[in-house]
């Protein structure tokens, strides 16, 4: 019996023990998982949460990391659709933030048919819960819907400096915009209004990224708030994706975004395709590392029926800052091994 306790605590203390990865090689998570939003959970555990896929499918996908290098993909955030989008299947870009005990999922879906007329199409929706992998429940009714792709990828931000909860959205040719939550997070506050921040460019040149803008993430960084955003087409035959940044000095604008090429954080190379909507962390020594998708050339398609350039894979790359504004080294996935971050 003694033996066995020994053999047990032994055990117990490698698994506690367990080194940290002193590398890695992109992707870090390696099957479709699309638009991935990265948080540190109270419980010191990392969660991404991604874009509806899988096998089976999932509404919106989640996975869970102690490192931020091995991840495992646990379930669906969302496993009961709202009520006003019970029967379609378009569920994009999750995005969770961690406030008053509680965890705030924000996404966008096609309603269903009752909710939707000539003049609608996406809407933004907000679920919540008291655990960061769920399950989310939705609040009953979408916070915003209107026409076409005006209506997608939310990104939540509370502003250190004004103390406001902010939701950021776009933006389907319109421009990225945000707007003041009230204080449940889960409406606009009453009497706010929306600000336009980061407008598309009207272009003739294929290789302007930012004939489309999507994907807002904003963080605070030396005096600023930067604004990523991704353009201008994610994926399929005509796949042209990269993030872009902008910065303010307020967390409502007016934004500056540097001219093309300067914008660019990354783009994409030989190795991975169309790389962009992003999230961004710090780990545990202060360092930015930055999460995003990329179709990988050699694999292009999850399924040999899928169109091309469909399998979003998630990547992860240290982002630098030089001059006031950040971007990865050499504006490119990196493709082979890595130094990882540092979380314990």
């Amino acid at each position: 019996m003694r033996l066995l306790l020994t053999v047990f605590l032994l055990l117990l203390g490698s698994c506690a023990m367990a080194p940290r990865p002193t590398t890695y090689v992109n992707p870090v998570i390696d099957q479709d998982f699309p638009d991935p939003s990265v948080i540190r959970a109270a419980d010191g555990q990392y969660y991404a949460y991604a874009t509806q896929g899988g096998d089976p499918i999932r509404n919106l996908q989640v996975a869970r990391s102690a490192d931020l290098v091995h991840w495992q993909v646990i379930g669906d955030a969302l496993p009961v659709k709202p009520r006003w989008a019970s029967r379609t299947q378009d569920f994009w870009a999750p995005d969770v933030m961690r406030a008053d005990g509680r965890y705030y999922l924000y996404y966008s879906a096609k309603p269903d048919a009752a909710l939707n007329d000539q003049s609608r199409g996406l809407c933004l929706g907000v679920a919540t819960s008291d655990r960061p992998e769920g399950p989310f429940t939705d609040k009953g009714s979408p916070l915003q819907c209107g026409p076409g792709f005006e209506n997608i990828d939310p990104h939540a931000y509370d502003d250190p400096a004004t103390g406001k909860r902010l939701l950021y959205w776009g933006s389907g040719f319109g421009p990225i915009r945000v707007r003041e939550l009230a204080a449940d997070r889960l409406q606009f506050a009453p009497g706010s209004e929306e600000a336009r921040l980061v407008a598309a460019v009207k272009s003739d040149d294929a290789g302007e990224y930012r004939r489309l803008v999507e994907g807002a993430w904003v963080m605070r960084h030396g005096g600023f708030t930067y604004l990523f955003f991704s353009g201008d087409n994610c994926c399929g035959p005509k796949a042209h994706y990269a993030v872009m940044v902008a910065r303010s000095r307020s967390a409502m604008g007016p934004f500056e975004a540097r001219a093309r090429p300067l914008y660019l954080v990354l783009e994409g190379n030989a190795a991975w395709i169309a790389p962009g909507h992003n999230s961004v962390i710090a780990d545990a020594v202060g360092q930015d590392w930055i999460f995003y998708h990329g179709v990988d050339a050699r694999r292009p398609r999850s399924k040999p029926t899928d169109d091309i350039n469909t399998r979003r894979v998630m990547l992860m790359d240290r982002l630098i800052w030089r001059d006031g504004w950040p971007e990865i080294a050499g504006k490119s996935p990196t493709n082979g091994p890595q130094p990882a971050p540092v979380t314990r």
